[in-house]
């Protein structure tokens, strides 16, 4: 699986990996029991830091998505898909929220706002 990475975005380094890694268990792209590349290798893949990758894994095993195992790597744990689904609805409400406010703000109207999300849906959607 590959992971694409933009230092453009203002979303941080380990954010994106964690994302991109998180989408693949869901999805089961990556299925349980999978084995991670290693943290240094990712890093060197993708020539950000080693801290940069530990965060990631991190965060993902603070999920339940992943065990870090000590000397035998980063594997899928079995994903409970309700409960999976139910922290991704929480995650985008809080995102949603926030984008709400800067809309609002800015005195955009909600149609703008609906039309925006559209155009990042299907962005998203060709990759």
């Amino acid at each position: 699986m590959g992971i694409v990475l933009s230092t453009s975005s203002g979303v941080p380094l380990y954010e994106q990996i964690t994302g991109q890694l998180r989408a693949a268990i869901l999805t089961g792209q990556l299925p349980e029991g999978s084995q991670l590349v290693s943290l240094r290798q990712l890093a060197r893949d993708l020539r950000v830091s080693l801290i940069t990758t530990t965060r990631a894994y991190n965060d993902l095993a603070a999920e339940g998505l992943i065990a870090n195992v000590a000397g035998k790597g980063s594997y899928v744990l079995p994903v409970d898909r309700q409960a999976a689904q139910a922290l991704a609805r929480e995650q985008v409400r809080g995102q949603l929220t926030r984008a709400a406010a800067t809309a609002r703000g800015a005195g955009l109207e909600l149609a703008v706002v609906r039309t925006l999300m559209e155009e990042v849906w299907h962005e998203h959607q060709r990759g």
